[in-house]
């Protein structure tokens, strides 16, 4: 059997010719390059994709250029080793916004999803007890085999972990409003003429609708969002390894320790989505990632939005005026816009795309400010063979349930995930092969066999994220997700609108609020804005 698995990781020390072009284009359906459009969008993540479909149904006549040969940023389906295709950077599907799903008709267009269950594995590394393989931690979407799971290791926490449960779906219900709306015009509300601030008191209804629904459950969500997960976790749990498996999901693909206050919202951020209408849930895109990207593709181009490949952005075009005029081209060519919107982080919108002079001191000196460490290293691998884990052992070769759920290894402590942290911080990670070879040594003492069933590995540290993906210091979620970098802040103040200080020019990708997954809100309230700006100018 060959396959292939993805892996991601703390960076710690314990732990072509013109022809060819044309021609895909050509099988790619696209259309050849205009000299303007009402709309550019510079880069073909899912964000930029989104905000391109929505913005031709809004009747703007939309380009997408994106710098690579593949569409989809870090949602893309990739041939790295001859005869397998991964999903290279991001790989599930849960935040993605359910409106946004059934307004671009995804199914429609390709879109087939594959729910995870179960949807987590922590073998332990442990000598089994009267010839019985070590123990582990199996979670999945029935509450009963949870609970008899969890009682494995205490009974107290089997008997409270559904009421956890109940607990964190009432606080990620409550935010449901907030993703899909900007956040609260501050400069509205506080300036201008009686109608601007009257306007901008519609701004203030998501927040509200979030109030209502927390209700007395609002001093929980204050907790959650500001807290070390590990306050929370240790009030509800006492056994080690479920601690260690919720820990997890407060920490992956943020620099940051489970105690460190604001690490329980990216738990919430990792909880707050849903998939066929069951909340929390996640999947596997078939085909890949670039299935969610193949799918917003084909629905933009169905509306007649413009999408091409190979078209490297060098420099937004900005009039004397101060206004958005377009984009140069890597190879000089010009096109000219009444809107961009720019599907880049930031960093690279404003200290690489756009002309210095365009912009003040003090706001060049507010982007250099934004966080965007990463702890994040991803490796891919083609292997010949399922692993075989002692604690849950398939001699015969066949998959078992746990093959299909993340498998959370060499973290069964949460002292494994601060230490891991700590040595992050300190710059005690390994080289990019020397740490591969790290990771599939810990592997193969959970699954014997495994080294010598890898056939290709692909491997990507956060230098690589950023010059593969453009994700600015390998940051996965195009910033931070700390406190300084949500809502009103991300990812910054004065451009938590989706608007910047060169009129025409927006952002849209997950730089912006509500910040990283694939979900699809940032290019959705991005294109909400610029339509209403066109619709009052």
């Amino acid at each position: 059997m060959a396959g292939v698995l993805s892996m991601g990781g703390v960076l710690g020390a314990s732990g072509r010719v013109l022809l060819q072009s044309e021609a895909r284009r050509a099988s790619s359906g696209q259309a050849a390059l205009r000299s303007r459009y009402d709309v550019l969008v510079v880069g073909g993540g899912h964000n930029g994709l989104v905000a391109a479909a929505y913005l031709q149904r809004g009747g703007l006549q939309t380009a997408v250029l994106e710098r690579r040969h593949v569409l989809g940023g870090a949602a893309v389906t990739e041939e790295l080793v001859p005869g397998f295709q991964f999903s290279r950077c991001s790989y599930l599907l849960s935040l993605f916004r359910p409106h946004i799903y059934k307004d671009l008709e995804l199914k429609k267009h390709g879109l087939k999803v594959y729910m995870r269950n179960p949807h987590a594995f922590t073998p332990l590394l442990e000598e089994g007890v009267g010839g019985a393989p070590p123990r582990s931690l199996t979670l999945g979407s029935d509450l009963a085999r949870n609970q008899q799971e969890i009682g494995k290791f205490s009974q107290k926490d089997a008997m409270v972990y559904g009421h956890f449960n109940s607990y964190l779906d009432k606080l990620a219900s409550a935010v449901q409003p907030l993703l899909d709306a900007p956040p609260v015009d501050i400069i509205g509300l506080t300036s201008g003429s009686l109608r601007t601030r009257l306007t901008a008191t519609k701004t203030l209804m998501p927040l509200l609708q979030c109030g209502l629904k927390l209700g007395k459950n609002i001093p929980d969500f204050y907790e959650i969002v500001t807290a070390p997960i590990m306050k929370i976790l240790n009030r509800w749990f006492e056994s080690e390894p479920l601690r260690a498996t919720l820990a997890t999901d407060a920490v992956i693909g943020a620099m940051t320790s489970p105690y460190n206050p604001g690490s329980g919202y990216v738990l919430l951020h990792h909880v707050m989505g849903e998939l066929e209408k069951e909340k929390g849930s996640w999947g596997y895109v078939e085909g890949g990632m670039g299935g969610v990207s193949k799918a917003l593709t084909s629905s933009a181009r169905s509306h007649g939005a413009a999408v091409f490949t190979e078209k490297e952005v060098h420099q937004i075009l900005v009039g004397t005026d101060g206004v958005a005029r377009g984009v140069m081209l890597t190879d000089g060519t010009e096109i000219h816009s009444r809107v961009v919107l720019s599907n880049a982080t930031p960093y690279l919108t404003f200290k690489k795309l756009t002309p210095q002079a365009s912009l003040s001191p003090e706001f060049i000196k507010a982007i250099d400010q934004i966080d965007y460490t990463s702890p994040v290293t991803k490796i891919n691998l083609a292997v010949d063979k399922l692993p075989n884990f002692l604690a849950a052992p398939t001699p015969d070769g066949r998959p078992g349930p746990h093959h299909q759920s993340s498998i959370h290894l060499n973290c069964e402590s949460v002292e494994l995930l601060e230490t891991a942290y700590k040595e992050c911080i300190n710059g005690k990670y390994s080289s990019r092969e020397a740490y591969a070879d790290l990771v599939l040594d810990w592997v193969e003492q959970y699954a014997p066999g495994f080294k010598s069933s890898v056939v290709g590995r692909d491997i990507l540290n956060p230098s690589d994220l950023e010059r593969i993906f453009g994700l600015t210091g390998g940051n996965i979620f195009h910033g931070s997700m700390s406190l300084d970098q949500l809502y009103l802040a991300r990812p910054l103040p004065c451009l938590s609108n989706y608007r910047t200080p060169i009129k025409g020019l927006y952002l849209c990708g997950s730089g912006c609020h509500p910040g990283g997954g694939v979900m699809g809100s940032s290019g959705w309230n991005a294109a909400l804005a610029v339509l209403a700006d066109l619709r009052s100018s």
